[in-house]
This record gives C-alpha cells, structure tokens and sequence, in this order.
C-alpha cells in the first residue's frame, strides 16, 4: 500500500465585502466558495471580517456564535463540503463586553470547528476601543496539515508568528488592507514566509468600505518565501488556488536549520 504524503489545496477567496451589508456580501462569499471549490480548494480563506467590512460598529455588527451570519458560513462551507476560514466580528451572547476580530473555521461539515482572536488591534483606526484583542495563536490540523490562522494587523508584528512557527506548516492571513499602504503588504507576505520556514497565505479584500480603498493582493508564498499564486480574476470567475505540502516544510527547515538556530538549539 502507498501512503500519499498529506497535502492541502487552498482557495483565496479574494472580493469584495461590501460595508455594512452582511447578506450581500454573504451572497458574493458563496459564489466565491462555490468557484474556490470548483477549482479543488479543500480549504477557502475569505477576508477580514467578511460579513460587515473592517467597522468600528461592534454593537451593530457583532453577532454571537449562534447568530444567523455565523449559522450562513456555516451552510456555505457544508453546502460545498469544504472547510472554511472567515473573518467575523463575535460577542459572547449575553455579554456586555467588547466584542472580538475572529477569524473563525468552519469544517466540511458546517460545524465550527476552530476560532482565533486577534492579538494586535489597530489601534490608529480605534479598533482597541471596540475590541478585546486575543492573547494566544491556535494551530488546527486540516487533512493532516498544520494550519494557523491570523488576522491583518498582526502582520506588522513578527513575534506572533515566530512562537507559533515550530508547530505550523502554513499560516493564514484574513484581512482589511487598504490600498495606501498595499506596498507594506506586498513586503511582510514574503518576509514572514522566510522568517518562518513555512507557507504564508494572505487573503486581502477589494472595493470601498468606511470611504477606504481596498485593493487586495491575496498571495501566496512557499517556505523559500518564492511566490506561488496570487488573485487573478476581480469577478466571481475562479479564484488563486496553491497547493501547501508538509513535506516541503520539513524539507527547507531540515535543510536551513534557521528556526532552531533562533531557539538556541
């Protein structure tokens, strides 16, 4: 019996998320999962808090995790059998604090399967006075890959990435980047791939939100930090697609001990 080493096809799920218009931009997310799928995407990445655009309206937009925007992603992802990331902004039912960035997973089944917490709150926006930020990374084994989800301002902020880095084949990146500072994104994608020794994904939205322009750029890099694929249609034709491979992980950190050089082992 041949065992086949475990790989992992990623869709970005680059578009436009609109403003304020959660069943809109629903309506396009489905589209964009259903073409991610088409393509052979077993994991589709859509943006930043897909359901609102990057708002300060927490008490507005935040829904909890049994909310109808959250239940939606969740049929979208069993309606194509494939797992999903998607940015959403959370509050606890019932709760009166502040509300979370998350970026939340979604398995082929439609149940969530995993959720992170942005760490860094742009806080030039205001975002920290109507978010609580996360505290710690979260490493979800997809298929028999290592997969760590992110959220747009972490980028700026290498540490999160190396402590999370031993036990990670690929990080993801979800965000709202705007388009004035698209060269800064363009930059840090690779970087953190080649600081990491691992695959980098970043997954940008596009259009108008909040009277900001957002261009995308959702690339993706290997662990050598060369690029693999990156957005290539602005309608709802097929997205980017890379196929992420453990194997190629181990190979470049078994080669280039750099990682364990930065541990002092």
């Amino acid at each position: 019996m041949i065992l086949r080493e475990p790989s992992l096809c990623i869709g970005l799920g680059e578009y436009d998320t609109g403003w304020h218009d959660p069943d809109s931009s629903l309506d396009r997310a489905a589209r964009v999962v259903e073409a991610c799928a088409a393509s052979g995407a077993r994991l589709v990445v859509l943006p930043e808090m897909c359901t609102s655009g990057f708002t300060m309206s927490a008490d507005e937009f935040a829904e909890p995790l049994e909310g109808p925007r959250i239940a939606r992603l969740g049929q979208i992802a069993r309606s194509q059998r494939v797992w999903l990331l998607a940015g959403v902004a959370v509050r606890a039912a019932g709760e009166n604090d502040r509300a979370r960035n998350a970026a939340l997973l979604f398995e082929p089944s439609g149940a969530l399967g995993a959720r992170y917490d942005k760490q860094r709150l742009f806080t030039y926006a205001k975002e920290h006075e109507s978010y609580e930020p996360g505290s710690e990374s979260v490493v979800v084994d997809i298929e028999g890959v290592r997969v760590a989800p992110f959220i747009c301002y972490d980028l700026r902020f290498p540490e999160l990435f190396r402590r999370a880095a031993p036990a990670t084949d690929v990080m993801v990146l979800i965000a709202s980047w705007p388009a004035p500072r698209r060269a800064h994104w363009d930059a840090l994608l690779p970087a953190r791939a080649i600081e990491n020794q691992c695959y980098f994904i970043g997954v940008n939205r596009t259009g108008h939100g909040g009277d900001i322009e957002y261009d995308g750029g959702s690339a993706a890099y290997d662990p050598w930090g060369l690029r693999l694929a990156g957005y290539r249609d602005p309608g709802d034709g097929p997205r980017a697609t890379v196929d992420v491979r453990p194997a190629e992980v181990l190979r470049i950190r078994s080669a280039y001990p750099f990682l364990a050089d930065a541990a002092g082992s």
